[in-house]
């Protein structure tokens, strides 16, 4: 029984709120919720999404949704989508891999990256419909 409340206790730690996921995005320049870690990626998509951003050359935090089923289901709630990986880059939701991967090909992403690059342009706004 000691066992059990202990694991508990350190998952109700861990639970990110949507409050939390929203300070997060708004303090670091990039953040990338995904399945695993760079080092371990653990499926397909999030593999695809962190060899873009090293392409890219770019530093940013990621957040492993598999590490707890809170997170993975309120990530999906605060962005309005259903996917995972999700991008965010100063605090503006980019999208998962498939946009990301299309802003990627295009050239839109190094834009997006660029420190000066100045949000307003409606092609860069996601939104599920």
């Amino acid at each position: 029984m000691d066992t059990y409340t202990k694991i508990e206790v350190e998952r109700n730690h861990n639970i990110m709120t949507l409050n939390e996921i929203q300070q997060k995005i708004e303090s670091n320049y990039i953040v990338l919720f995904m399945k695993g870690t760079p080092a371990f990626p653990q499926c397909g998509f999030s593999a695809h999404l962190i060899a873009i951003l090293a392409a890219e050359e770019v530093s940013y935090v990621t957040y492993d949704v598999l590490s707890d089923e809170e997170l993975r289901s309120n990530i999906k709630e605060y962005s309005n989508w259903p996917t995972i990986p999700q991008l965010y880059v100063r605090g503006k939701f980019l999208g998962g891999i498939d946009i990301v991967n299309e802003m990627y090909d295009s050239g839109e992403l190094k834009e997006v990256l660029n420190p000066n690059f100045a949000w307003g342009d409606s092609s860069t706004m996601i939104t599920m419909e």
